[in-house]
């Protein structure tokens, strides 16, 4: 690779040494029609539906962690927040901001990475950019990502559709991610397999859309704020009351045992490869059965449901049969997860 082992100032320039690192290393891994031609801005194909686009950027601490780095999470959390309002991701930009002096094995590494999440997504990066920054301006690398997706006709997927009597499932396991960036900022050794869930979820979406169609209300990724705070921004929105039942939702042991150590809430930590889905009751059991046929859904469950009562209220059924009132996060107990 025509670079240094360090990334200087002279990267971001725009002149000789850019075009070496663009070329050396972006398009080592990146390379594909639309951007090899290294234009300002990428020409895509004519798309049948309604244009979808989501911007994100992504600043975690530590960079790289058991699961992942910021390399994917980028690429997986733009896809997903696409997927969450029914589009078809086509393509994706690539914002970087580095920090001078950043290694260059641990760009190349974030690159590859970069690399290897769009390969598995089918959604290219068709347009980017560069910016170096000097000492002490950044915090190592920052990514910003944006993509374009294709939302088909007839699909209306909104945080406002939720209805009394709909079904709440979530696809998968909480508090994964949350925990695991925790665990490497603190320098916690936890007994048990846990890493990021981070991973791509547009076909799951495309699966359960065309099993369950209109009957599929509302999608979410329950990021930053967990599980607890994406449901009560569905209740809000849509003014109506979800109640969820503790002994129905989907936690790894390891995860609940960390929790527990350190003093936090599984259902306020971050995910990055889990959605919440809210269908009609008749489709919820077929639903279900297709979540739990894909890879991203294999530990799907049903975890509660909506009700007519008060708007923007949500509580959990403890498993000995009490009511507990879940409300938005409050503070930062998790800086920095994505």
């Amino acid at each position: 690779m025509n670079i240094p082992k360090t990334i200087s100032l002279d990267h971001g320039s725009g002149g000789l040494a850019s075009q070496h690192l663009i070329k050396d290393l972006f398009l080592k891994y990146l390379s594909n029609p639309v951007l090899d031609g290294l234009e300002d801005c990428a020409i895509l194909e004519q798309y049948n539906g309604r244009i979808a686009m989501s911007t994100d950027s992504y600043v975690v601490d530590p960079l790289f962690f058991p699961g992942g780095n910021i390399g994917e999470l980028a690429v997986n959390g733009t896809i997903n927040d696409l997927a969450m309002r029914g589009a078809r991701p086509v393509a994706l930009s690539l914002g970087l901001i580095i920090e001078e002096g950043f290694s260059a094995v641990d760009l190349e590494r974030i690159i590859a990475a970069i690399a290897k999440a769009t390969e598995l997504a089918g959604v290219d990066i068709v347009t980017g950019d560069t910016k170096v920054v000097p000492r002490g301006k950044a915090d190592k690398i920052f990514i910003n990502t944006t993509g374009v997706g294709v939302v088909p006709d007839k699909v209306n997927i909104s945080g406002k559709n939720a209805q009394p009597g709909n079904v709440v499932l979530v696809s998968g396991t909480i508090g994964d991610h949350g925990i695991t960036i925790m665990a490497n900022q603190a320098g916690l050794a936890i007994d048990g397999d846990i890493q990021s869930d981070t991973m791509a979820l547009h076909p799951l979406v495309d699966a359960v859309l065309q099993q369950s169609g209109d009957s599929i209300r509302v999608l979410r990724d329950p990021t930053r704020g967990g599980l607890a705070t994406s449901l009560c921004e569905i209740a809000s929105a849509s003014s109506v009351s979800i109640t969820i039942e503790e002994d129905k939702l989907p936690i790894r042991p390891p995860v609940n045992a960390a929790c527990e150590l350190i003093g936090l809430d599984p259902l306020y930590l971050a995910n990055e490869g889990k959605c919440i889905v809210i269908c009609d009751q008749e489709k919820a059991e077929a639903t279900l059965g297709c979540m739990r046929s894909m890879d991203q859904g294999e530990e799907a469950a049903i975890i509660g449901r909506v009700i007519d009562d008060k708007p923007g209220r949500v509580t959990l059924t403890t498993r000995i049969g009490g009511s507990r009132l879940i409300e938005p996060l409050t503070g930062h107990p998790l800086p920095r997860i994505c």
